[in-house]
This record gives structure tokens, sequence and C-alpha cells, in this order.
């Protein structure tokens, strides 16, 4: 059962629980796929055992376990890509583990990569090159490989750190078993993505993308597992998110144990943008083209890509894991982070949007299809305990900005142009001849007002408004042309606008030009105006030319006994285009 205090107002449905399953792993060795391509996806999960113990690969189906592998070691990640493109498109599982990349198809070992040996320190060599002729004893052999692991830039191998390690009774021993073994020094693998090979379809050919103990990246062919591209990091890699692909274009997010993130682009060896987290990252995720971390100082933080901070959310608990959320149904993306207070928050930007209480402390997450649900959210617990989720279809996120600080609105970056030669010279010019420049706009601005003015006076002595602006005769008028001629109908709406007096003794009157138009009734007496009633006055107008020409019609209404109009209207002749079709 959940332990929501609303179940009946949460967004997921509690598919299953299983308290006992026995499942320890992390977000970095889970994933789901349909590994056997009959549509029903699986979850695939690197189990890492009890106390370093019983390390298995897991295959879940549906609430139940399909099969498991023993794994020769920890595993560091777990990864699901399509190696080719031959018929049936069953994709293949990578385990990370150590120094190896364990391959397997149709969940059967198929292929074994190992990473490349480094180069020895030659100091390390000469030393255990003496010890080997017996040239020094123990103790001597100590000393030496302590001064060099204290100032040597090649760090020790794995034999001689273990020696270090090893008591004074027992270093002989030690030394005359492995002294006349060479020398290895061997990395490990740290995390494990995948990048689309040529093209971005959801079942394209995928490569490997592997970051190492020495500071490296790198990416292998899918096929023959050659390192197709290597890139170097100023430190060790925790957490990869890879976008692109590489016969085309691609960048590598990769956060380090240095507290910073930092972007490889396609043919560079380098970092290309360096982003210096508050803390030491707790895990990384990529929402649309933004960048996400999580840290240890209890914070959520978002950047661009080009490492712009953005927000910046703090969490009310320590932060145990964090994924990626994506309802491709919807375009919806959010992020989903763990925290040790067993409560899950669910983060669209910097706004919380869901918050999920488990039974347990969250270590793993994994959101996709499993099964032939869509959307299917998996969690695993510290007590080793496994919860499947459903989301369900009529599940709507509201976002929520419940951090404090300044608006959503206010952190939206605005699209300001750059600043071109012409706008730079202007704003010179501006500055030098400010006063000058000031004076001309305002007496501009005086003469706009005082025109304004006078063709407002003007058009209220002279009544050219449709609007009467005498108080004794409120009166508004429109008119409205209809038909496409020779003949049209010409219908005048005339309103009193007064409180409660009638408008009486009324005349309507045209003007127009009598070589184009022609009028039965150009000048008629008006009924008496009722207030607040609307007046339609029809009469017809006939186009006598075939040029197809127009002309205003001049609309006046008059008092009876008065020359001056009390509001008149202008009408604009459409072009009679019967009589030209004619």
């Amino acid at each position: 059962m959940s332990l929501s205090s609303n179940e009946a107002n949460s967004k997921w449905l509690d598919a299953h629980y299983d308290p006992m399953a026995n499942v320890y792993t992390f977000s970095s060795c889970i994933a789901l796929a349909d590994l056997h391509g009959d549509g029903e996806y699986k979850l695939v999960v690197g189990d890492l055992g009890m106390a370093g113990h019983t390390m298995r690969l897991k295959v879940y189906r549906g609430t139940g376990l399909a099969s498991e592998s023993t794994l020769l070691d920890l595993p560091s990640a777990v990864s699901t890509f399509l190696m080719d493109q031959n018929e049936p498109r069953t994709p293949a599982v990578a385990v990370a583990s150590g120094p190896f990349v364990y391959v397997y198809k149709n969940l059967r070992p198929y292929f074994k990569f190992t990473l490349p040996p480094l180069d020895a320190n030659p100091l390390e060599q000469d030393v255990w090159e003496q010890a080997k002729e017996d040239m020094i004893d123990p103790l001597t052999l100590k000393e030496m490989l302590e001064g060099i692991r204290e100032k040597a830039e090649i760090p020790l191998s794995v034999r001689s750190l273990r020696f270090l390690a090893q008591d004074v009774p027992e270093m002989e021993n030690f030394v005359n078993l492995h002294k006349g073994q060479p020398i290895k020094r061997q990395t490990v693998i740290t995390c494990m993505s995948t990048l689309k090979k040529n093209m971005a379809d959801e079942d394209a050919v995928s490569c490997l993308v592997i970051g190492t103990e020495s500071a490296d990246v790198l990416i292998l062919d899918p096929e023959a597992f050659t390192i197709l591209a290597k890139m170097t990091l100023p430190s060790v890699p925790a957490f990869l998110d890879v976008m692109g692909q590489f016969d085309v274009e691609y960048r590598v997010t990769v956060a380090c144990r240095d507290g910073s993130i930092y972007i490889l682009r396609r043919e560079s060896k380098r970092p290309k943008y360096c982003i210096e987290l508050s803390a030491q990252p707790v895990g990384l995720v990529r929402v649309h083209k933004n960048i996400v971390a999580g840290c240890s100082d209890e914070t959520l933080q978002g950047y661009t890509q080009k490492g712009k901070k953005l927000w910046t959310v703090y969490l009310p608990a320590p932060l145990m894991t964090m994924s990626l959320l994506d309802q491709k149904s919807r375009g919806f993306q959010a992020v989903m982070v763990g925290l040790a207070n067993q409560v899950v928050h669910m983060y669209r930007d910097k706004n919380l949007v869901d918050v999920i209480r488990t039974q347990d402390v969250v270590t793993s997450i994994c959101f996709g299809r499993y099964g032939r649900e869509d959307n299917t959210l998996i969690m695993t617990t510290k007590g080793g305990g496994l919860i499947i989720k459903i989301l369900k279809r009529t599940a709507v996120f509201e976002e929520k900005d419940t951090s404090l600080g300044p608006p959503v609105a206010q952190s939206i970056r605005l699209s300001v142009p750059k600043k071109t030669r012409l706008y730079v010279d202007q704003t010179l010019r501006e500055r030098e001849n400010a006063v000058a420049m000031h004076r001309v706009f305002q007496m501009d601005l005086y003469r706009l007002r005082l025109m304004a003015a006078r063709a407002y006076v003007k058009a209220l002595e002279s009544s050219l408004a449709p609007i009467t602006s005498t108080r004794q005769e409120p009166l508004k008028m429109n008119a409205v042309v209809q038909g496409i001629g020779p003949t049209f109908k010409l219908t005048l709406h005339i309103q009193n606008t007064s409180a409660g007096r009638p408008s009486i003794n009324l005349l309507v009157s045209f003007l127009y030009d009598q070589s184009l138009y022609a009028m039965k009734r150009a000048f008629f007496k008006a009924p008496m105006l009722v207030p607040g009633l609307n007046y339609p006055i029809e009469t017809f107008v006939e186009c006598l030319s075939d040029k197809g020409i127009s002309d205003v019609i001049k609309v006046f209404v008059l008092r009876e006994g008065q020359s001056m109009p009390l509001l008149t209207a202008h009408i604009n002749m459409p072009v009679s285009e019967g009589l030209a079709a004619a």
C-alpha cells in the first residue's frame, strides 16, 4: 500500500512492492529493454549483492525474476544497445565491471572487452627488478615505493599498492610470489552510456561510451569493439550523459570527482566547456538542452549546455539518486530525485511537480516502458526492496514554484540582439548631441500636439465628425454599403444618445459627384429619434460610370432652419464591378 496521505489524488497506480526482493543496485546499473523482440520490455539489473558477494545480472519480467547470471566483480554500469541491423532486432546487454565490459546477447555471454593497459612507472619497474634479483630487502622495497608514490606523476600499480598494505611478516612471501611477474597497471570503468552511431532512430545501432579511472572517455565500435575515439579529462568521470550521433555530431557531458562538469564535442580531445559545481556531483541528467546536476550539499542545479547557471533548488534532505522522467506521449520531461527522507521529488526546471512517499530510502530510479505499459516507474530501496508504479493516463503534472527567491519569469533569458556597428555609432552620436536632440524632439512633439488640437477644433466647429459635439443634439451615425454595382444599397444608422430627450426636425442630405452617381432621394426628412434606439435609413445609389472608378459620398445631418450640419460622414464607395463586367 502507498504511504501517500492522499492516495485518491495520486498520479500513480501501485502495481507491485516486494520488500524482500533482495535487489541492491544504483540507477547506473538498471535498464529497461525488449530483450527478445516480442514487444514486452524486461528489467535488467546489475545486482551488487550483499557486502560485495553474490553479484548477479538479474532480469525481471512483470513482477517475477525471469533469469539471473553470476558476475565476477562488482558492476559499475549496465546499458542495453543494438549492435547490428540483423533480424530480429534484439538489443545486447553491456555490463561494466572492473576493467572489463561483458556483453550478453540473448542473455548469454557474447564478448568481453578489456581496457587497454596503461604504462607503468619506470621507477617502479626498476625497484621491482632490483627486488627480483635480491638486491634489496622487502623493507627497503617498501621505503622506495612509498617515496615513488609521493612524488611520481604516474600512479603505482595494483601490485605495489597491495604490497604497501601488507604487514611486515607477510612482505617477504608477497615479494617471492609476485616478483617474477611483469608489472601491469590496469584502469577500471567508472561509468558507461550509449551513443547512436549514425541515425537518431530509437532502434538504431549504438556505440558504448566508457569513462575510466584514468580520466579518459572511450567510444567503442558496436561490432568490432575497437576504440573509435579517446578523450582525456582533468579528473575521473563519475556520471555520463551523451546526445547526438557519432558519425554526425555528438556532445558528451561528464560530471567528474573534482566537482566539475566537462562538455566534450566531436573531434575535441579536451573539454570545450567547464562548469564548476558547489559540491561533489551525486547525479547528472539532461532535460531537453539543459543540464541538471544533483550535488552533495542538498542542491539541484540547472545549467545551459554552454555552462551558464539557470537556477538552484535547495532540497529538504540529502540526495541519494536521480534519473529522467520522459513521458514521450505528451512530450513531458522532468527530473526524478530520490532523497534520504524516503521521498521522491519530481522537478520540471526549478518547479516541483509531484512528490512520492516510499516505504524505504530509494537507491535507484528508472522510468520507461516495462512489459507493455509505456509509463512505468521502477525503484529499488536501500533494504533491497522493489517498487513498481504506473503513471495514470489522466495524470497531468502542474508546475508549482515552491522555491524561495524571484519568480520563474525573471530567470527567463531575453533574446537581446548583438550590438552592430551602426548601433555603436548611433550610441556615440546620441551621447555627443544629447541636448540638441532632446530640444528637437520636444519641438516636434509640441508641433504635433498643436496640429492635432487644431484639427480636432476644426472638426468640431465644422461638424465633420460622425458624432456630434453639442449636448443639445447628442447624435452618432454610421453607414453601410451593400452590393457589387451598378446599384448599391446605402444604409444609414442614426442613434440619439441623449438620456431622455427625443430629436425632431432633422434633415439628411447627400453630397456627391452627379456625373458618377445618381440617387432617387438625395434629401429627405428624418423621423423623430427616440433616445437609445437605432434607426436604419435605406436608400439606393446608382453608378453611372463604366471606367471602374469610385468617389466619396458625403452625408450631412442638419437641423431644420440651420446651415451648419450637426454631424458629417464620408462614405468611400466601392468600384462598380457589375457595370465593369458588363
